[in-house]
C-alpha cells in the first residue's frame, strides 16, 4: 500500500494517465505568468511532446478532485537512468506544493519501474524556486547540463 501525498491544503495530490476524461483539462494548465520563460505557457505543448515525440510519457497531476498540473518522464537506455521533465502547476494552485507533492509521487512510481536507479532533471539556473525545491527532494547538481539547463540527480530509495 503506497503512502499518501497530500499538498499543503491537506488534498491527496496523485498522477494519472492521459485519457479522453483528463486530457482537456492537462491541456489548458498555465503557469504563472514569471514562469514562462522556463517551462511552456501551456500543458498542450508537453502533451503533443508525449504524442508525437515518441520518448515522453505525460501524466496529470490532480489534487483532490481537481486537474492542477502535468508533469512527464523518460527512460535513458544509454544512462540508464529516468528523467523527469516538462512538469507545469497552474498558477492558481502555486503555492500549495502540489509540485512537491506531484515530484514525490512520480518518483515513487518511477521506483516501482524495471531498472530504477535514478532520477533526473533539469532546471534553468535563474529558476531558484525549482532549485530549491529539487535540492529540498534529495537532487544534487551533477555539473552536466542539458541545452543551458543544469542537470541534478537523485539516487536510491523512493521516499522523498
Amino acid at each position: 500500500m503506497t503512502k499518501d501525498i497530500t499538498d499543503r491544503r491537506g488534498r491527496r495530490v496523485t498522477l494519472e494517465d492521459i485519457t479522453d476524461e483528463n486530457w482537456r483539462d492537462v491541456a489548458d494548465v498555465a503557469p504563472a505568468d514569471d514562469q514562462r520563460r522556463f517551462v511552456a505557457a501551456l500543458g498542450a505543448r508537453y502533451l503533443l511532446l508525449s504524442m508525437r515525440g515518441g520518448l515522453w510519457n505525460s501524466l496529470a497531476v490532480r489534487a483532490g478532485d481537481e486537474v492542477v498540473g502535468h508533469v512527464m518522464w523518460a527512460y535513458d537506455d544509454e544512462e540508464g537512468a529516468h528523467w523527469i521533465g516538462g512538469m507545469i502547476v497552474d498558477a492558481a494552485e502555486q503555492g500549495n506544493g502540489v509540485g512537491r507533492a506531484a515530484v514525490r509521487a512520480l518518483i515513487g512510481r518511477l521506483a516501482t519501474l524495471p531498472g530504477y536507479r535514478e532520477v533526473r532533471l533539469s532546471y534553468h539556473p535563474d529558476n531558484a524556486p525549482a532549485a530549491r525545491l529539487y535540492a529540498s527532494l534529495g537532487f544534487v547538481p551533477t555539473g552536466d547540463f542539458e541545452d543551458e539547463e543544469i542537470v541534478a540527480a537523485r539516487t536510491g530509495a523512493a521516499e522523498a
